[in-house]
């Protein structure tokens, strides 16, 4: 018995060491910025934040290991923190952008160096995601994770289930679709349609793109991108393209969704851990972006996120057979779909993009809210006008009698 109570705590101690080395290798790494912040600023719905289920609440594990207080941030799109970040308007020590946006931001300076080699955990990142395109000497990022756009869309409420992008513009769901509010996005759905590279730049391409979406937009339920989660999950909507890692987490709330990667080809990303040039804790963020390689952690972010990840330790860990296994994040040679990477544009075709972003989103709104408003006023000022002409009319009327 006693022989065999030693075995068991030998046993224990020997798991307890293994989580250790694992989710605080090289733990002299993170010491001697304690008291510092650091300010992070991430897409939404884009990290563990929570302990249950033996997961890693990210942000409060990094707090607790270094002594570093996390300021996080989200933003919705990498349209939505460029600006912030070009215009120097905040200060940010990490920023998540996808592929394109990084390759545009390393063209315009934006971003800093790093030493991937100082990065211990750094050789956990698969090969195949190390010197890509938008970094091909690995010296301004760190992959995070790996995703593909497909549709979403209810089995309840399609009439059969959905191959094509075409469906986007079917006048049997009008009212019930949802798109993507970000260009980028947006313009890939059209474009593949029309057989076009994800990466165009001619004009008459771009404007006929332009006249699709707002051909569809009278068919729209509205533009979303995180209140995407709610609208879907609840059944308000019938069909919307969106991430393939966030409709894993909403098939597990709503049962009735599927997913499909159309026939005519899909846009595959990576996004990417970065230190913006505007950095205030530049070792703080070297730390930050160690620590989300770590095999414990990334595997917290992968179960929780729902992506497919870069890294080796997640892939190889056991706990995340099931998810490897998804066809959905990984899907069988025989089964994956066309894909094409996003890549930084010219300015002229960026501008062009904007311009042509902006009409759309303006073209046919409803303006009904905005002529109430004005014939309100102007009603109002009709009414006082005619009041005071009324009074000034008696006044002269009462001075006339007494004289």
């Amino acid at each position: 018995m006693k022989k065999l109570i030693i075995f068991l705590l030998t046993l224990l101690s020997l798991v307890l060491f293994s989580f250790s080395a694992s989710a605080y290798e090289n733990e002299e790494f993170y010491k001697g910025l304690e008291g510092t912040t650091i300010n992070v600023f991430n897409w939404g719905e884009y990290i563990c934040d929570t302990n249950e289920d033996g997961l890693i609440d990210v942000n409060a594990e990094f707090e607790k290991l270094t002594g570093i207080k996390v300021n996080y941030v989200t933003y919705e799109s990498n349209e939505d923190m460029y600006p912030k970040i070009k215009n120097g308007g905040a200060s940010y020590d990490i920023i998540i952008p996808s592929d394109y946006m990084v390759e545009r931001m390393i063209s315009e300076g934006m971003l800093l160096e790093i030493d991937v080699d100082a990065l211990p955990n750094y050789k956990y990142i698969a090969d195949k995601y190390k010197n890509q395109f938008y970094d091909p000497d690995n010296k301004y990022s760190v992959p995070y994770n790996v995703g593909m756009v497909g549709l979403i869309y209810n089995r309840t409420m399609v009439e059969e289930a959905p191959t094509s992008w075409t469906a986007l513009w079917d006048e049997r769901y009008e009212g019930k679709i949802l798109m993507i509010d970000n260009p980028r996005d947006a313009f890939a759905i059209p474009q593949k349609i029309l057989g076009y590279s994800l990466n165009s730049t001619d004009e008459k391409e771009l404007s006929d793109v332009a006249q699709m979406l707002i051909e569809q937009k009278p068919l729209l339920q509205g533009y979303v991108m995180d209140e995407i989660f709610n609208k879907m999950e609840s059944g308000e909507a019938a069909m919307v393209p969106y991430y393939v890692g966030d409709f894993v987490l909403m098939q597990e709330v709503n049962p009735d969704l599927d997913f499909v990667y159309p026939e005519e080809g899909v846009n595959i990303f990576v996004d990417a851990v970065c230190i913006p040039e505007c950095a205030q804790n530049y070792e703080a963020a070297i730390m930050y972006m160690n620590f989300l390689m770590d095999p414990e952690v990334a595997l917290s972010n992968a179960l929780y996120i729902g992506y497919a990840t870069p890294n080796t330790g997640v892939l190889e860990h056991p706990d995340y057979a099931e998810m490897r296994n998804n066809e959905y994040l990984y899907p069988s040679e025989e089964n994956m779909p066309d894909t094409e990477y996003f890549h930084n544009l010219p300015q002229e075709t960026l501008t062009m993009f904007s311009e042509l972003w902006s009409d759309i989103r303006i073209h046919g709104t409803d303006n009904t809210h905005i002529y109430i408003g004005f014939a309100a006023v102007a009603a109002l000022v009709l009414f006082f006008s005619i009041r005071k002409h009324i009074i000034q009319k008696r006044r002269e009327y009462w001075y006339d009698k007494k004289d």
